[in-house]
């Protein structure tokens, strides 16, 4: 629950002109628990932020994002690494053979750091040098030489 969304809720409910006992009594929710969700509290259940969505007229919905290439965000990694879009980690990757097409970030990065000294990195890709920068961030580690 974040404070944005509290005022969301809030300034709805005013819009609305629904008291906020009247909103919680039509949620089946406490007042306090309201008063809760609108200060953006952490811990308040999901079950009450629909309800409270519902009782406004609001619709609640999620959206999960693509884990694709780590250059979507800054510090966002895929949940497999691809090592044929990353020729560098593919080079480095050996030991693991042709039968593996994937790693996880922390085989990814942990095949880096041991191998960063066999690296030639002015020769990767914009795509490798800013999965090595979302590694480093993600890991809290600062590879010599990146």
């Amino acid at each position: 629950m974040t404070q944005e969304l509290g005022r969301l809720l809030r300034e709805r409910r005013n819009a609305l002109n629904i008291t906020m006992t009247t909103a919680a009594e039509s949620a089946g929710m406490s007042r306090l628990t309201w008063h809760r969700l609108e200060k953006g509290e952490p811990g308040v259940a999901l079950a009450h932020l629909a309800a409270a969505a519902e009782v406004l007229g609001l619709k609640l919905t999620m959206r999960v994002e693509d884990a694709g290439a780590p250059s979507d965000a800054e510090g966002h990694l895929p949940l497999q690494i691809e090592l044929a879009k990353y020729p560098g980690l593919r080079t480095l990757a050996w030991q693991v053979g042709e039968h593996v097409d994937a790693l996880t970030p922390r085989e990814a990065f942990g095949i880096y750091r041991r191998n960063i000294r066999h690296l030639d990195v002015g020769a990767l890709t914009d795509e490798e040098l800013q999965l090595l920068t979302a590694l480093q961030q993600v890991f809290d580690e600062v590879l010599p030489g990146v």
